[in-house]
């Protein structure tokens, strides 16, 4: 059964039965971030969210690229609150979705994009992916990349990341843990169906999503979206957003020139 749902910017199907849900980011160019997609993420999700059958949801990116992240412009000061809501309401609902979340990655996934990947259950990625967050780099911070970053990367590299804005590949993330598997790049939606059908196809849809909640519960995820998220958001709204810093190295990216700090 394939069951199809689409929206102009998150197209939804339903494969396998009605078992797979997979949802592909589609914004022409790279697949960016708005309010408007995270709010059309959501829905997606949560339409599927009570389906008794339902085994996994895959998120992927149309075309070369997962996502460039975020938008900038809605990081501006006048819309960063509202957006910093939506994005992290839509974490929480990937992080506490009753059955496993998938993100398949190509190119590049930035910012908003690398944190929306931290929060999914498991991470397959093609050897072209580009994975991190830049935000220190615009004078601002990754509240999601603070709040979990350490349970899904280890402490040493997401405070790299944090500190640096640096990217790391495929291989990397392989190696810390985060990605599961490396895909070739040549047909990684074949490999990926491949992978749920003698992983996930067989089991039972109540054992997944028993083993789903216990999971999230010991690894320490469900409490970290709460308050320490909350915390981080406060933190980004009340100080980086009031700041000189904070709206220089935003509104110098969307001019398309060189900050000028005054470290304040």
């Amino acid at each position: 059964m394939s069951v199809e749902n689409a929206s102009p910017i998150v197209n939804a199907t339903l494969l396998e039965d009605g078992t797979l849900l997979r949802l592909v980011l589609d914004k022409p160019k790279g697949n960016v971030l708005t309010l408007e997609m995270m709010q059309a993420l959501s829905k997606e999700l949560d339409a599927q969210s009570d389906n008794p059958h339902l085994r996994a949801v895959v998120i992927r990116g149309a075309g070369k690229h997962f996502s460039f992240g975020a938008s900038v412009e809605e990081h501006q000061k006048d819309q960063a609150p509202s957006m910093l809501a939506g994005f992290h309401a839509m974490i929480r609902k990937i992080v506490t979705y009753p059955v496993p979340v998938i993100a398949l990655v190509e190119g590049s996934c930035l910012g908003g994009a690398f944190e929306l990947i931290l929060a999914c259950h498991m991470v397959f990625a093609t050897p072209t992916a580009v994975l991190g967050c830049p935000e220190i780099k615009l004078g601002v911070l990754p509240p999601v990349l603070a709040a979990i970053g350490a349970k899904r990367l280890g402490g040493p590299l997401a405070e790299r990341l944090i500190l640096t804005g640096d990217t790391i590949d495929a291989a990397t993330a392989e190696k810390s843990g985060m990605v599961s598997t490396i895909f070739s790049s040549d047909n990684p939606d074949e490999e990926l169906m491949a992978w749920y059908q003698k992983n996930l196809r067989p089991l039972s849809a109540f054992a997944i999503r028993q083993n789903t909640r216990v999971a999230r519960i010991g690894s320490g995820l469900f409490a970290a979206v709460e308050e320490p998220l909350a915390r981080i958001e406060r933190q980004y709204v009340d100080e980086v957003v009031a700041s000189h810093d904070g709206n220089e190295g935003i509104n110098s990216f969307i001019e398309r020139r060189k900050p000028v700090w005054k470290d304040s």
